[in-house]
């Protein structure tokens, strides 16, 4: 028996003419970051280092321009029915703490340790480990809104979601991570992990409601909806200059060390596609709805970046492999979510056939 269908079923939503060439736009953005990265770079390390608690305040303000759009279709008396979906509920936890960080833990030991040891620093094998194992110890915080979105994922199931494994980070992450890299104990970045949870949920969602209220106070379901489609655009636009930036700011690390960042990408990718396809099909197995089995698709694959470079820098410093693998993990983020993106919304009508 599957959960009721929010979205009507069988083909997948439409997208927009800009929408449609998003991969295009998305290659570009990256060519043009890291060609302005070489070009300008006093205005990137400028922008590079307007941190605070190691989160990066121009990509926090780009992460709010496409989240708080995607958090005013979100109705709070609606949340309840998010028990409705306890079945993608416990897919996703399940995924992203009892699979990904012990899935990336493999990869790292069978690519790292082994296949590719002889094209890398011998000195830095270790920490490169440790890198990709921060960086699937915790699920992402903030772009999963935008994921979400992208495949008309259950709005409130998203944010239910990314509550619930914030709530779980705070218990789980520094455990888990001391179990993976055979530490007695680690220093977690506890200004990043709040600072993040205040920035991309707590501030977003009040200011979200907020306005939703106040358009619907003045105008009804009309004015939210026009704002709604006027605000799109906006968020695109957003993600993708967030890319620009994101290749800008490490646009010298790629053109220094292009084999090692190829070489770190290639667990991260094949963990990505892994947990998201496992997740996609636990879904489809428990009879999940395809506007929640997305959405829990793309949080149990996508990673919470910000926390894993601190971690990272905190525990190892700013020059080590970990540090470096994280920051590999922030460059392959939007491209590799975008395919995902693009295979959940590909695969709709297969994946509908299974869950009547």
């Amino acid at each position: 028996m599957s959960e009721a269908v929010a979205t009507a079923p069988g083909k997948a939503p439409s997208m927009g003419t800009f929408e449609c060439y998003l991969t295009l736009w998305v290659a570009l953005c990256i060519v043009v970051g890291i060609g302005l990265g070489q070009a300008v770079p006093g205005v990137f390390h400028a922008l590079g280092t307007a941190t605070v608690a190691q989160i990066n305040l121009p990509v926090a303000v780009l992460v709010w321009l496409m989240i708080i759009p995607m958090l005013l279709k979100i109705d709070l008396a609606a949340l309840g029915q998010v028990k409705n979906h306890w079945r993608g509920i416990a897919a996703t936890v399940g995924i992203n703490w009892l699979v990904k960080p012990f899935s990336m833990a493999l990869l790292g030991w069978l690519f790292i340790s082994h296949l590719f040891r002889p094209l890398l620093p011998a000195g830095m094998i270790d920490g490169y480990i440790a890198g990709l194992i921060l960086l699937a110890a915790a699920p992402c915080t903030a772009m999963v809104f935008v994921w979400s979105n992208l495949v008309d994922g259950e709005p409130h199931f998203t944010l239910s979601q990314v509550a619930l494994n914030d709530a779980i980070m705070i218990v789980a992450f520094a455990p888990l991570v001391a179990l993976l890299l055979g530490l007695s104990a680690i220093t977690v970045p506890w200004d990043t992990l709040i600072l993040s949870v205040v920035l991309y949920i707590i501030v977003p969602v009040i200011v979200a409601q907020l306005w939703r209220r106040a358009l619907l106070a003045g105008g009804g379901q009309g004015a939210l909806s026009r704002t709604l489609g006027t605000l799109a655009p906006l968020s695109l636009s957003a993600l993708l200059l967030t890319l620009v930036l994101l290749f800008g700011l490490q646009g010298e690390q790629i053109i220094r060390q292009p084999t090692v960042i190829a070489l770190l990408a290639v667990p991260i990718l094949i963990q990505v596609y892994f947990n998201a396809g496992l997740a996609y099909w636990l879904n489809r197995h428990l009879g999940v709805a395809w506007c929640v089995a997305g959405p829990s698709a793309l949080i149990g694959a996508s990673n919470f970046f910000e926390l894993g470079v601190a971690t990272a820098i905190a525990l190892f410093g700013f020059q080590s492999g970990a540090a470096l693998s994280t920051v590999v993990g922030v460059l392959v983020e939007v491209p590799v979510m975008l395919s995902v993106v693009q295979i959940v919304r590909r695969s709709r009508g297969w994946y509908e056939r299974g869950t009547v």
